[in-house]
């Protein structure tokens, strides 16, 4: 894959907040080294320390951007310890990183060409701190890759990077099982779970399909959209992301069934 000739553009998404320093620390680093880099914060919102919202967040994003995009996502609970720096070359983009899943479910959905582990310190900070990778390793390598420079001058290829679980539902007879990814500011549940799981259980929009998480059982339609059930009652329909969400007309979901990201949930169609 070819960066743009245009300016080159670098994204950030991080767990760090902007109370502190952090971000714009990153942001001078890499203009530092690649002046011409257009540089495009996709959030800094991530709860800390949380890969799946992070991977959820970067993955809705990322599809959006120009091809040759270079991402840069640190939500790093195991910075300093033995997670490996890496770069992944998708066919659309470049995503640096820790490997701890946080990269690999928006590289997946472009199609994986080559991960690359990041050993080469010439194209690191001079001093490198055990706590801030993001600044000392991750945004020079970014500015570095915007520059031009191959992606296998940072390090030897490896082929075993990170995969979540939360990136594969189940699918047995008539039942998908997922969990949940993300919760959006509404309390609509996200989950894993496209609509193809649904396909492939039978279900289309306009079916009432069992959902079941924790101690709940329900009954619900399969929409197209959110006024298709009556007010302040709950739904299933595809999200903007492309995921099945559970949601509540006008009301919050999330608040009302008392569900967490990690949750389990189960979608069950009525041909069995």
């Amino acid at each position: 894959m070819v960066l743009m000739k245009s300016k080159p553009i670098i994204t950030l998404l991080t767990d760090f907040g902007l109370r502190d320093s952090y971000v714009a620390e990153m942001k001078a680093v890499i203009l530092s080294i690649c002046p011409e880099a257009h540089i495009v914060d996709i959030s800094h919102g991530i709860r800390k320390y949380d890969i799946r919202m992070g991977a959820y967040i970067l993955s809705r994003a990322s599809r959006y951007f120009p091809e040759g995009t270079i991402h840069v996502a640190v939500v790093d609970p195991g910075v300093g310890g033995i997670r490996r720096p890496i770069i992944i070359e998708s066919f659309r983009a470049f995503y640096v990183g820790p490997d701890n899943g946080l990269l690999t479910p928006s590289a997946i959905m472009d199609g994986i060409k080559h991960v690359y582990l990041i050993t080469n310190d010439k194209y690191m900070l001079k001093c490198v701190s055990r706590t801030f990778h993001g600044r000392d390793i991750f945004c020079p390598v970014a500015a570095y890759l915007a520059k031009g420079i191959s992606p296998s001058d940072f390090g030897p290829e490896i082929f075993d990077p990170i995969i979540p679980t939360f990136v594969n539902p189940k699918v047995y007879g008539n039942i998908v099982e997922g969990e949940v990814i993300h919760i959006d500011d509404f309390g609509n549940i996200v989950t894993n779970i496209s609509s193809e799981h649904l396909r492939l259980i039978g279900l289309s929009e306009g079916d009432f399909l069992n959902v079941k998480f924790g101690d709940n059982l329900l009954k619900l339609k399969f929409c197209k959209a959110y006024s298709d059930v009556p007010l302040g009652q709950p739904l299933i329909i595809i999200g903007s992301g492309g995921f099945i969400e559970l949601s509540i007309n006008q009301g919050d979901a999330a608040k009302t069934f008392n569900i967490n990201v990690g949750d389990k949930i189960v979608f069950q169609s009525n041909e069995h």
